[in-house]
């Protein structure tokens, strides 16, 4: 076994692990101690401070001069403890990745977490289409013309220079570090929510109307050519980084079980600037075809070896599973070559659980279903939220703890017997890194996240960048 410290997680963690070996190649792990500036550095909202590439330049040969003199230092506690990618890719063969969002690449002993252990990451806002078109969401940031298909189009600008700022990052660091390289997912191309609704009216207008489905055909194979080229295509100072694209996020229905509509909850306006729940898509379509619309389009513009995924929450229900397998099987009948046909390559089950639910055997049952249709399946936003008696003292914290660990334990034992059972499970991600980052610290009704204000703690290490108990779950390969 590692050297795990003397904290309550390593003794713990030891305690429920002595029968399991440790993966064999360890990672140090500096800390940094925390500061009330460290402590805001890192924001999981939908905004970006404005920030210089000076700023950005200065931060990152900052970060290198910290870490250097924290290892030279050795006023630091250094626990040795192996490096989940290599865990994970000597039980599962598979990718292992984490979200990353905002501020946090600049936060330094968050940084030292990424590039340590994952191989993966997904940007949690800043490739949605309210970031690409500047956050500019009640009103078009202006206009101008593109050529599609030999025809002349009127087009929203779109800005590039939220992502770009950390995906920089990730290009230095895998220049400097080739045996370590971290690949990205592009998270998302057609999605109802966070997409201003500008997007779906006349001259990018939300007070004229809806264009027709003609006319947003355009749109979207538009800003799906203008994406998919400027991150992966040949001449992108980008091609080679990401390793999939998340196509279409979360167009099926909780309620129904059948596609998400415009009605989906009749108190929301259509005419917000942004929706959390009815699909401005539909309104427009009144049906899925804009849905195989986006994989024919991602299909046309990708390359062929960039992963092209569906993603969707509360994905363990009976009732949204039917829902789901309905929708992929849709979009695998029109698979044909690129320009003509449709492409798909995994289903992304995004993992937003709770301690108490789903049982192992739903994720394991569902797994199965969509394995069934596209081959391939995915855990993309992995995290786990609090018990109801959980109220974040010390007391209930060590509990809290243990029900996560085995909550994983569980769900992980159920990719297990997936795999085993013929589907291929070819990733995981966790959405976030760091408890106190998650963003299941802020109240949210959207896609499966909290829906109350209590204490969570949903993810592998605590807000002192430490290990938790369900770390060890992932880091063990017997």
């Amino acid at each position: 076994m590692h050297k795990r410290g003397k904290s309550l997680v390593a003794i713990t963690a030891a305690s429920v692990m002595l029968a399991l070996s440790a993966c064999g190649n360890a990672a140090s792990v500096e800390t940094a101690p925390i500061t009330e500036a460290s402590s805001d550095v890192a924001t999981s909202d939908n905004s970006l401070s404005p920030t210089s590439t000076d700023e950005l330049n200065k931060s990152d040969s900052s970060s290198e001069a910290l870490s250097q003199k924290t290892a030279e230092s050795g006023d630091e506690e250094q626990e040795q403890i192996p490096a989940l990618r290599d865990c994970v890719e000597q039980k599962m063969g598979c990718r292992i990745g984490c979200a990353i969002t905002g501020k946090e690449p600049w936060d330094i002993p968050l940084w030292n977490l990424v590039t340590t252990h994952f191989n993966a990451v997904t940007l949690g806002n800043e490739l949605k289409p309210d970031s690409l078109f500047g956050y500019s969401n009640g009103k078009c940031p202006g206009t101008q013309e593109a050529e599609l298909n030999g025809e002349t189009i009127t087009v929203p600008v779109i800005d590039f220079s939220n992502p770009e700022k950390i995906l920089n990052k990730f290009v230095k660091w895998n220049e400097v570090h080739p045996d370590r390289e971290i690949k990205v997912r592009g998270h998302v191309l057609v999605w109802h929510s966070q997409t201003p609704e500008w997007f779906f009216h006349e001259d990018y207008d939300k007070t004229k109307p809806y264009v027709s489905k003609e006319e947003m055909d355009k749109r979207q194979e538009w800003y799906i050519r203008e994406v998919l080229t400027h991150f992966t295509g040949e001449d992108s100072p980008y091609k080679g980084l990401f390793y999939g694209w998340d196509v279409v996020n979360e167009a099926v229905s909780d309620g129904t079980g059948t596609y998400r509509t415009d009605a989906e909850n009749p108190s929301e306006d259509l005419s917000n600037d942004t929706h959390g729940n009815n699909s401005s898509w539909w309104h427009v379509y009144q049906s899925e075809e804009f849905i195989i619309n986006a994989f024919k389009y991602a299909n046309k513009y990708a390359p062929a070896d960039l992963e092209l995924y569906y993603n969707d929450y509360n994905e363990c229900m009976a009732k949204k599973r039917e829902g789901i397998v309905a929708l992929l099987q849709a979009v695998k009948d029109q698979e044909g070559e690129p320009g003509v046909g449709t492409r798909i390559t995994a289903m992304g089950m995004q993992g937003h659980y709770g301690v108490d639910s789903p049982s192992y055997t739903d994720v394991e049952a569902s797994a199965k279903a969509y394995g069934a249709v596209v081959g391939n399946i995915q855990i993309t936003e992995w995290d786990l939220s609090s018990s109801d008696d959980y109220d974040g003292s010390a007391e209930s914290k060590e509990k809290e703890y243990e029900k996560m660990r085995k909550t994983y334990n569980l769900q992980y034992y159920a990719l297990q017997a997936v795999q085993n059972s013929g589907v291929n499970v070819t990733g995981i991600t966790f959405w976030g890194t760091v408890d106190k980052y998650s963003w299941l610290q802020h109240r949210s009704t959207v896609g499966g996240g909290s829906t109350k204000e209590k204490a969570q703690c949903p993810l592998l290490f605590d807000d002192f960048y430490k290990p938790k108990p369900a770390f060890w779950v992932f880091a063990e390969t017997n």
